[in-house]
């Protein structure tokens, strides 16, 4: 499996976890506790997915070099944010602007530190290890 695919894969599978973790995490967490707690809660859950869902796709492998495991976490990265960004053109207003905006606030950049670290997860996961 090609790095591109793999990180397409990894990203489009946490995206739809993602998905069913951020209705929670709006619907009923959010109104309760408020955006901050909200996404602190949603955060180790979601990576902790993350963690088991690039393990399940890289493990039996062969171990590839460095670089390759940075095309997965860029690939899965840059599929992760542009899937986000058309789910929220769909259901929010106000376009790439608001979407980027979103990461000026404090849970819009906990949310975004926690989609690096989801990206890093291919460099430091023990599946596909030189």
């Amino acid at each position: 499996m090609t790095a591109i695919r793999l990180g397409a894969l990894y990203a489009g599978a946490v995206f739809l976890a993602g998905f069913a973790l951020g209705t929670l995490r709006t619907l009923v967490i959010a109104p309760r506790a408020g955006d901050l707690i909200a996404v602190g809660i949603e955060l180790p859950v979601i990576l902790g997915v993350s963690w088991v869902v690039f393990g399940g796709l890289a493990r039996g492998r062969a171990a590839w070099p460095l670089p390759a495991k940075w095309r997965v976490g860029l690939v899965a990265f840059i599929v992760l944010i542009a899937l986000e960004l058309v789910l929220s053109a769909v259901i929010a207003d106000g376009g790439v602007r608001g979407f980027v905006a979103n990461w000026l606030t404090l849970p819009g950049a906990l949310g975004l530190a926690g989609q690096l670290a989801f990206a890093l997860i291919p460099l430091v996961h023990p599946a596909g290890r030189n």
